[in-house]
């Protein structure tokens, strides 16, 4: 019988197209990735990879199987799904994932919610990072920007953003009196891990000959930098409006606008726990607006 763990070592290859970066990914050794694989090999009695000098490659006969391969992931993943959803339904735990600065914000909303629901439990997972609720990396995400066409759910509030800088920097050094002023100050802005987030690219393209002085793999680090007075940078207007050391000197800034969503994945959704937080958002949604927006 075919055993998963191979099908899982084998389409990580396939994807990374190395060992290594395959290692890395499922968070094991290199070594185990070509054992995994070899010993898939050994069980259908073909070779599915080519050892190139760039890296690997898969076989013709591996290209025709990969899709089915997929098929098996995505039913495992199901099925890990429903049993997790299972297990935490009896814990009543609900993990919410969202940036951590709306965190501390949300608290009076969600200590509602458990009075409400006194049997259910929201857990916070905060990260500026999307993870991935269709691998069970959380239930349920507070999500502005781009999202994966997979996730249902329904908008909440709009994101809006601006750019700021400390009353400090402002009396030292001024302020931009329109976007291409930009590249004549000091930015701060993401680091790689957050290189394809919409306020990276932004600065990107607004100012690409700006000098960066900060780098932050989060908003909330960007917040910190710009109240330390080092430099510029775009920020939530309901996060940053409401900080006394900041200014807004530009915007809103149309280009980084989105929709705050509710978002789940379809196999949780009309779950006990999930509809329940989903119904008791609907209807505080002038609360949470609020939070979201200011």
């Amino acid at each position: 019988m075919l055993d998963w763990d191979d099908l899982k070592h084998f389409l990580a290859v396939a994807r990374h197209g190395s060992t290594i970066a395959a290692g890395k990914a499922l968070r094991t050794s290199q070594s185990t990735v070509q054992r995994r694989v070899a010993a898939l090999e050994k069980k259908i009695g073909r070779k599915l990879v080519t050892r190139m000098r760039t890296g690997y490659r898969l076989t013709e006969f591996a290209e025709e199987l990969r899709p089915l391969a997929e098929r098996v992931e995505a039913s495992v993943g199901e099925f890990e799904r429903h049993a997790g959803d299972l297990r935490r339904d009896g814990s009543g735990v609900i993990r919410v994932t969202c940036p951590e600065p709306i965190v501390q914000r949300m608290t009076p909303l969600i200590e509602r919610f458990h009075a409400r629901h006194p049997k259910l439990r929201v857990e916070f997972v905060m990260s500026d990072r999307y993870l991935d609720l269709a691998k069970g990396e959380a239930d349920v995400a507070f999500r502005s920007g781009d999202t994966d066409d997979e996730l249902v759910g329904r908008k909440i509030a709009d994101s809006v953003w601006a750019v700021y800088a400390s009353h400090a920097y402002v009396e030292r050094h001024g302020k931009p009196a329109r976007i291409e002023e930009l590249s004549a100050h000091p930015l701060v802005s993401l680091d790689e891990t957050m290189s394809n987030h919409r306020v990276a690219k932004w600065l990107r393209e607004a100012a690409p000959q700006a000098r960066i002085v900060a780098r932050n793999n989060s908003v909330l680090g960007l917040l910190y930098a710009v109240k330390s007075g080092v430099g510029l940078s775009p920020l939530p207007t309901a996060i940053a409006d409401n900080e006394p050391d900041l200014v807004r000197v530009l915007g809103p800034i149309p280009e980084l606008a989105r929709s705050w969503r509710l978002l789940s994945h379809p196999d949780l959704r009309r779950t006990p726990r999930i509809a329940a937080f989903f119904d008791f958002i609907n209807e505080e949604r002038p609360a949470l607006k609020t939070i979201l927006t200011g």
